[in-house]
């Protein structure tokens, strides 16, 4: 598989999986007890940034090398998935 088509894989599902993590501990201002002047009760109390890339990256690429392994080792791939609208005759 080009290198090319490797990254782009991996950058859309890096992007999908984080949206995912996002919320995973997630603590507001309000249940802290500590909202900080000038900011919505909503907002997170403590941001752990690098937690949140960390679990995202070691997430993706535990998905990614499933796929891979699926897709070069097994003969998996999207044309094995069945087609859900039928074909009609002509």
């Amino acid at each position: 598989m080009p290198i090319l088509t490797v990254a782009a894989i991996y950058f859309i599902l890096w992007w999908t999986v984080l949206f995912i993590v996002l919320p995973l501990g997630y603590r507001s201002q309000r249940e802290e007890g500590e909202v900080t002047l000038g900011t919505v009760e909503s907002a997170p109390a403590k941001f752990r940034g690098g937690r949140v890339i960390l679990l995202t990256t070691l997430i993706s690429a535990a998905i990614y090398l499933a796929y891979h392994l699926a897709s070069v080792y097994f003969g998996f791939g999207i044309g094995s998935i069945p087609d859900i609208v039928p074909r009609f005759a002509q």
